[in-house]
């Protein structure tokens, strides 16, 4: 079997692609979260309903998922990720002609079906095609794209938003996001270590139920969930922070909040060749801690301290997550884009309930309640880690043990 090795063109080639391919998801995906405010004005209902556009898309991401990551067991990865990336492309380009906020949350739920096509499957890829030497680096590449996605559709659609309008906003990121599209696949190599399956739905069940029997992929699971909707809660409403008193910032000048996270695309990079060298046990409890820190200086009243904060919470929610991701890719000794599929399933669902619960806890509690939940959030996620130490541990002792013998 050839792999994809790092130096390489293919190796080039293939992260130039998924560079791609991150920008458009996430760029579709999260080019609402700065328009919540818009979306509150223009249709005269509460921030947390106004969140629903951004919340709906992830849910819906996060089910298909499921599904896309089975079917590309039968179908191939490539072929689906092309796909998805095209069509969702399209609907992102339709939903800036929505006339009313239910058109816009069937449309953004339509969206969120179509995206699950790439990143159910995009881990399985890189898991299958580059050697596990150069797999961090491949993987920290992938979700530098995802964090330059993050970023683009965010400032974007909140500039464009601010100045033109939402509908305008979200049309140009579906424009942006069809470019894209095509440099994905004609970058892209086609797969040379995928295996066809017959499709059998029972099969296909019964093997997505075995990931839930192995400890350790659901503490990876859990602690994808708890990650991004940590960083979800953060950033959607971090921006009501800076509006008001006594920072009153413009919507203009707040929007320009999410260059932070450009600090992903070095986190992710970074982290991705540390894991190599230091192990991913310690890399995600630091990582972790960083996180911890970045939310809690969040809460000093200085502005330089508070976006300081949000540099450090972006840095470790970047670097965890490549971690967990990578990890997800080799723990799992078979079907791969089934458990990454569904690693990625309570990812975005994370993103779901914890925008929406922190909507909550920001309305009644303001931010120093919505930053409580977020530590709870990272407290859970820490324990998880410290199981998921002594599970490795374990397995690694069961292997030794069988080798002797």
């Amino acid at each position: 079997m050839s792999y994809i090795q790092q130096g390489t063109p293919f190796f080039r080639k293939t992260n130039f692609a998924f560079f791609a391919a991150g920008f458009n998801t996430f760029a579709i995906l999260y080019c609402a979260q700065t328009l919540i405010p818009e979306f509150a004005k223009t249709f005269n209902i509460s921030p947390t309903t106004a969140s629903l556009p951004l919340s709906i898309s992830t849910m819906a991401l996060a089910f298909s998922m499921l599904i896309f990551g089975s079917l590309s067991e039968v179908w191939g990865r490539k072929p689906i990720m092309v796909i998805s990336m095209i069509v969702s492309s399209l609907l992102c380009i339709l939903a800036a002609f929505s006339p009313t906020f239910h058109v816009l949350l069937v449309m953004r739920a339509l969206e969120g079906i179509a995206l699950a096509g790439l990143p159910s499957i995009a881990m399985a890829y890189l898991g299958e095609e580059v050697e596990s030497k150069s797999l961090g680096t491949a993987m920290g590449l992938y979700i530098s794209g995802n964090a330059i996605g993050a970023m683009g559709g965010r400032m974007i659609s909140g500039v464009i938003g601010d100045y033109l309008g939402w509908h305008i906003a979200i049309g140009s990121i579906g424009v942006v996001s069809l470019v894209a599209t095509l440099i994905f696949w004609i970058s892209l190599p086609p797969s040379q270590n995928f295996k066809s399956r017959h499709l059998d739905v029972g099969k296909l069940g019964k093997s997505l139920m075995e990931h839930l029997k192995d400890l350790g992929l659901v503490c990876l699971f859990l602690i994808g969930f708890l990650l991004l909707g940590t960083n979800v809660a953060l950033y959607n409403y971090i921006g009501y922070v800076l509006v008001a008193p006594p920072y009153s910032l413009s919507p203009t000048v707040v929007n320009w909040i999410f260059i932070i996270f450009i600090i992903g695309m070095f986190s992710s990079i970074l982290i991705g060749k540390l894991v190599d060298r230091h192990g991913k046990q310690k890399m995600l409890i630091i990582n972790l801690l960083i996180l911890l820190i970045g939310v809690c200086l969040t809460l000093n009243v200085h502005l330089f301290i508070k976006i300081l904060g949000l540099v450090f919470a972006t840095f470790g929610f970047f670097g965890g997550h490549s971690i967990a991701s990578s990890w997800v890719g080799q723990r799992a000794l078979k079907n791969k884009a089934q458990a990454s599929s569904l690693y990625l399933f309570l990812y975005y669902a994370g993103s779901s309930v914890g925008g929406t619960i922190g909507g909550l806890f920001w309305s009644r509690f303001g931010w120093e309640g919505l930053t409580s939940m977020v530590v709870c959030f990272l407290l859970i996620a820490f324990i998880l880690s410290a199981c998921l130490s002594k599970i490795e541990l374990k397995s690694k002792k069961i292997t030794y043990m069988q080798s002797r013998n």
